[in-house]
């Protein structure tokens, strides 16, 4: 009877053994494997560079029986939307980029208007062939979402723009300079620019540059488009762009302007404070009046919007 009792234990005892190591062996084998995943992600480059940025600024006041005047509400909102996607593999690159711009205003004395209208969206394409050069393509696309007017004084609001009315799109062959992820340089010698004014009632009137009664204005030039990103600190993060366009068919020496920046400032997570200057001059764009002469004329136009709200990154 000890014999058998003790054969037992002997066996029991090696079954708990084996069951032991095979439970080591297992965990072993999981841990190394798990291991060898994760060092052969980590040895992968990305493919893609994604982002997304949304700030949202919120404004309203209102005055009641205030003695130094001013209107009785006030209310604006302003809204940005910066996404992008850069995709890096060898040789070849390819950069998209969206930026969107909306604002409203109300006043007591002024009523309803827009304050900011962008649609930007922009892909190129490029090749590296040494020195941070990269021979590229280029298409762009500007327009905007919703109809804009212009206040004459003690006149009723004109129309000035739509939707597609203008918009400008551009194809573009060329070389870009990247030093780095903050800076290119793209340089076109022959680029073809299309404005599109479809609208009936602002094609009659020949806006745009276009001829009367035409949606369509073909322009062929020399384009160059300047592009910088930087954070400067935890908290403060510049974007601007500089494009510049020169058609060499009409008036080559009269250059279009294409000038955004933006300025963000952070005080947490999501509050920020967003100052953007953006400058536009465009020949074609006869809607401006002369006060001397009466004539209609091109102006440089400028945009200034400081704003403190909401901001989101993903």
């Amino acid at each position: 009877m000890k014999k058998f009792t003790l054969s037992i234990a002997c066996c029991l005892l090696c079954f708990t053994a084996l069951q032991a190591q095979n439970d080591w062996m297992k965990t072993s084998r999981e841990e190394a494997a798990a291991k060898i995943k994760k060092d052969a992600a980590d040895t992968i480059p990305k493919l893609w560079r994604k982002g997304l940025n949304i700030n949202v600024n919120i404004n309203q006041g209102s005055l009641s029986n205030w003695a130094a005047g001013g209107d009785n509400f006030s209310f604006s909102l302003g809204s940005t939307v910066f996404g992008y996607a850069f995709y890096k593999k060898g040789k070849h690159s390819w950069d998209n980029v969206a930026d969107l711009a909306y604002g409203y205003l109300n006043t007591t004395s002024l009523g309803g208007r827009k304050s900011d209208d962008r649609i930007d969206l922009t892909s190129k394409y490029g090749y590296d062939i040494g020195n941070k050069w990269y021979l590229s393509g280029l298409v762009n696309l500007r327009t905007q979402f919703t109809d804009g007017f212009l206040y004459p004084a003690d006149t009723t609001p004109q129309l000035a723009s739509r939707f597609f009315a203008p918009a400008y799109v551009l194809v573009s062959p060329g070389f870009d300079y990247k030093p780095d992820n903050s800076f290119s340089l793209f340089l076109s010698p022959v680029t073809s620019r299309f404005v599109l004014v479809m609208d009936d009632f602002l094609s009659k009137q020949g806006a745009y540059g276009v001829d009367t009664g035409g949606h369509f204005k073909y322009e062929l030039g020399a384009y160059l488009s300047a592009n910088y990103i930087k954070t400067f600190a935890k908290n403060m993060t510049y974007k601007g762009r500089l494009d510049l366009f020169s058609d060499y068919r009409h008036n080559p020496g009269n250059r279009d302007v294409f000038f955004t920046n933006a300025l963000e400032l952070k005080v947490n997570k999501w509050i920020s404070a967003l100052l953007t200057v953006d400058m536009i001059y465009d020949d074609d764009v006869k809607v401006f009046e002369n006060k001397k002469t009466g004539e209609m004329g091109p102006r440089l136009q400028i945009k200034q919007v400081i704003g403190v709200g909401f901001t989101a990154k993903f």
